[in-house]
Parts: structure tokens; C-alpha cells; sequence
């Protein structure tokens, strides 16, 4: 059986993602938030500090990051909701995180 280049893309993040760091799960996090709940100002925020100029090239991190935001645009709803999970089976705690946070973000805006 052929893996699909969708599911590739997905195995590559979930391994980058058991290598990250708790700060670099939780910038991840931060992200993962950003897609789920668009026009929060939070991410126009972090945007605009994204946009300051640097004098050295962005880290793996960033790359990884950048890939991610990349393949994420391009996959249907029921794709990101197979990539959740097979997160919430590596990190549960991540993932309970995340829908809480939606939910939080969304109550907001009721």
C-alpha cells in the first residue's frame, strides 16, 4: 500500500513534533490556534513581530514551522482532523490543550 504524499507530510510534522521542545510545542501550540481560530488578534500580534528584520537565518524550528503552515493550507478538513488524531495519540495533554483553548477563544467571540 502507497502512502499518500498528505500522509508523508503528516508523519514528517508528528516526528519533528516528538523532537520539539516544551517551548517550541507550545509555540506550535500558539499556531495550531491561529489556523482554528482566524482573526484572533493574539496572531496579528505575533505576526507583526515575525516581520522584524534579523541578522541570521531562521532556525530549523522556523523551517519546520513554515513546511507545516505550508502542507496544513492545503489539506481538506477531514485531513487536519486525522493529523489531530494521530497528535492527541503521541501527546493527549497537547491536544486536550488546544480544544480547550478553541473552545476558550471561541466563547470569546459569542
Amino acid at each position: 500500500m502507497s502512502t499518500s504524499c498528505i500522509e508523508k507530510e503528516q508523519q514528517c510534522v508528528l516526528h519533528w513534533f516528538q523532537g520539539w521542545s516544551a517551548m517550541q510545542k507550545s509555540n506550535f501550540l500558539k499556531d495550531m490556534l491561529d489556523k482554528a481560530v482566524p482573526n484572533n488578534v493574539d496572531a496579528l500580534f505575533d505576526a507583526m513581530d515575525c516581520m522584524s528584520v534579523r541578522d541570521r537565518p531562521p532556525s530549523i524550528f522556523q523551517c519546520q514551522l513554515k513546511l507545516f503552515t505550508q502542507w496544513f493550507a492545503a489539506w481538506s478538513e477531514a485531513e487536519r482532523n486525522q493529523f489531530l488524531i494521530q497528535l492527541q495519540s503521541i501527546d493527549p495533554n497537547f491536544v486536550a490543550q488546544f480544544n480547550f483553548e478553541v473552545q476558550q477563544m471561541n466563547g470569546q467571540r459569542s
